[in-house]
């Protein structure tokens, strides 16, 4: 939190290299949360940089509350909510965005990751909103429980629920064969 002060007090005078920094390092975690919550890469996309380009317009007011990491993730996830409050759905499409599948040594791994890739994603596009950003907060996030009550507004015995419920229906979606 102390060098997240710091950051932000040089990003305030003007250091621009500062904001590169925490792009560089919040990049990619940011962007496979978008991806994960929206199963759509350009959208995710959109997501981050929409998120950066507010954050670093806004630096002049901005105040370190509880850290940079939690920031941005929150700014993240609500500008995922905003995008399905637009769309008048909490539903994605599970084949959108499948141009990136994951690259394996050969074709038979590359098959049988990309087949499973599809029956998760499939499966998180079936939870409501509010249980897939739990688990996407807490398993690609690696947010802590009371992290992710924040996030979402609500205590932290709702979000550990919302976990066990997500995790329960994905273990029947997928027929037994998620761990928890």
């Amino acid at each position: 939190m102390l060098d997240d002060r710091r950051l932000i007090g040089r990003l305030k005078q003007g250091d621009r290299e500062v904001l590169r920094q925490v792009y560089v390092t919040y990049k990619d975690t940011l962007l496979t949360l978008a991806y994960a919550l929206l199963h759509d890469m350009n959208a995710a996309e959109d997501i981050l940089h929409d998120v950066f380009v507010s954050f670093a317009g806004n630096v002049e007011g901005f105040k370190v509350r509880s850290g940079l990491r939690q920031y941005l993730t929150t700014a993240v996830v609500n500008r995922v909510r905003d995008r399905f409050r637009r769309q008048n759905t909490h539903r994605v499409d599970p084949g959108a965005g499948q141009g990136s599948a994951p690259m394996a040594a050969s074709a038979e791994r590359a098959a049988v990751l990309s087949e499973e890739t599809q029956r998760l994603t499939g499966a998180l596009a079936r939870l409501p909103l509010e249980q897939r950003e739990v688990i996407t907060l807490r398993l690609k996030a690696g947010m802590k429980f009371r992290e992710v009550a924040e996030i979402q507004k609500t205590s932290i015995a709702t979000v550990q629920g919302r976990y066990r419920y997500a995790v329960g229906k994905l273990q029947a979606l997928l027929g037994g064969e998620c761990e928890e």
